[in-house]
């Protein structure tokens, strides 16, 4: 019997060295995950801090929420939170929720950049 393979991370093309340390400044990033049947997940990383910070930032435009597809917080985002999380959350059936995409991307990496 076949062991599913780890779902693949797809960072935004020119994720570099650069962009990596630079992340967890933001607080954000968008991504996708690819799993072994070749469909993809759009997702979002937040951190608690800007996450408030975009809630806030809804509040004072008088929008009623905040949302993006596929939201994920975490502590801190970094690649390992990142690659921590989407192993968890695969493991955990996650990803079965989620309306996916099925395609070829551009900027496509292993999860370990």
């Amino acid at each position: 019997m076949k062991t599913p393979s780890s779902p693949r991370i797809i960072f935004p093309e020119g994720f570099d060295e650069r962009a990596a340390f630079e992340t967890p400044l933001k607080g954000w990033l968008n991504a996708q995950i690819e799993l072994e049947d070749g469909y993809r997940y759009a997702v979002y990383f937040s951190d608690p801090i800007r996450l408030q910070h975009d809630v806030d930032e809804a509040v004072k435009s008088a929008r009623p929420c905040f949302a993006e597809p596929g939201l994920i917080i975490v502590p801190e985002v970094t690649v390992k939170a990142i690659q921590d999380a989407v192993q968890f959350l695969w493991k955990q059936g996650f990803f079965a929720y989620l309306k996916a995409e099925q395609g070829e991307g551009v900027g496509v990496n292993d999860a370990g950049t």
